[in-house]
């Protein structure tokens, strides 16, 4: 590395992050039951001021853990 020049930091993986609303429509439950699995620690989300924002991938990962096939 050249002497003087600061280190080009590493780009970051994107995160995408969903409103409870929009959680709740993509699963197509109430905002209180996303809410509910908030609070229990069933689903990572991050608070921004008073409101949560959940990340997209905690969804993916929350419904394929819950998947349970029928059969």
């Amino acid at each position: 590395m050249p002497v003087g020049r600061p280190p080009v930091p590493q780009p970051r993986a994107a995160v995408t992050f969903l409103t409870v609303a929009e959680v709740a429509s993509m699963m197509r439950v109430s905002k209180m039951t996303v809410y509910r699995l908030v609070h229990a620690g069933d689903l990572s989300a991050v608070r921004v001021g008073r409101s949560f924002r959940v990340p997209e991938r905690a969804v993916q990962d929350y419904l394929r853990d819950a998947y349970t096939d029928i059969a």
